[in-house]
């Protein structure tokens, strides 16, 4: 009897029982939202994902006991708005794209939370998706690390553009760079010397970036370069003389190895000037 009198009160007042599932859905979201980042960060765990899981379901929730409890109004209000249907469809197609988005990462799961991703021009660590956008910390993919901006994406936009998933660069990245100088020194003649000391540089961690780069070739079923560095020498399309470095090494230290590399070349390249010099005079 109890149970009966309360489902009538929530059907006799529906704008105060919507309101009262808003509230709720909010407290919960609160309430989950502590609990997790409590053991999370006790378990030293990423709990971000099961944060996001946890809001889009309670928000999935209260849509659903939205439409049982203003079905009938919303029977309603579909047949007198039936000439319209075509009208309000274009009018919503942005939102409807978004929802459709939002079901096609669900569905084919490209990424989660916490992983980087590129999608179109945009590049970010995901931190929150729900049906209407996606949410990125954005990673300046030359220097691999974040520019200290958030993106939000229309999830419209996973739908029109390639998603790219950029994960494995997280840790380990194969990073390139061109160092470039005249044509006054045979850059073969200190190559070797240039991809020892280059290889000196990468030493510390060669160990571990053996095993990552073998995981990933077997996870992507592809061969990439790495870990030992490369150095290939040729000519920019001006004629200048180039050395194209690549190393695969931590991303965080990517720029500080190319600086270092970058500084071996320079001191080898005018080595090698002062002895043609030399030889000439």
């Amino acid at each position: 009897m109890i149970e009966f009198d309360i489902f009538k009160v929530l059907v006799d007042h529906k704008l105060l029982s919507s309101l009262t599932f808003i509230v709720l859905a909010y407290l919960l979201k609160l309430m989950f939202v502590k609990v997790i980042r409590r053991r999370s960060k006790a378990k030293g765990e990423d709990g971000r994902s099961l944060i996001n899981l946890i809001k889009n379901l309670i928000n999935l929730t209260v849509i659903v006991l939205f439409f049982v409890l203003w079905s009938d109004e919303l029977q309603k209000f579909a047949l007198s708005v039936a000439a319209f249907v075509v009208a309000i469809v274009i009018a919503t197609r942005e939102f409807i794209q978004c929802i459709i988005g939002y079901i096609y990462i669900i569905a084919s799961r490209p990424f989660q939370v916490g992983d980087w991703i590129q999608v179109g021009s945009n590049y970010g660590e995901v931190t929150e998706t729900n049906w209407a956008k996606l949410t990125l910390l954005e990673v300046d993919i030359d220097s691999y690390s974040h520019t200290g901006k958030t993106l939000y994406l229309p999830n419209s936009l996973l739908i029109l553009n390639t998603i790219k998933n950029l994960n494995f660069m997280k840790r380990y990245a194969t990073h390139t760079f061109t160092l470039t100088r005249n044509q006054r020194v045979n850059l073969f003649l200190f190559r070797d010397e240039l991809l020892e000391r280059a290889a000196l540089h990468c030493q510390d961690f060669y160990e571990v970036a053996h095993r990552y780069n073998s995981l990933i070739e077997k996870r992507l079923d592809v061969t990439i370069a790495g870990p030992a560095p490369t150095v290939t020498i040729s000519t920019s399309d001006i004629g200048k003389n180039t050395a194209s470095v690549t190393i695969f090494c931590p991303s965080d230290q990517a720029l500080d190895i190319e600086q270092k590399i970058t500084q071996d070349f320079m001191e080898l390249w005018y080595s090698e000037l002062k002895k043609s010099e030399q030889v000439a005079s």
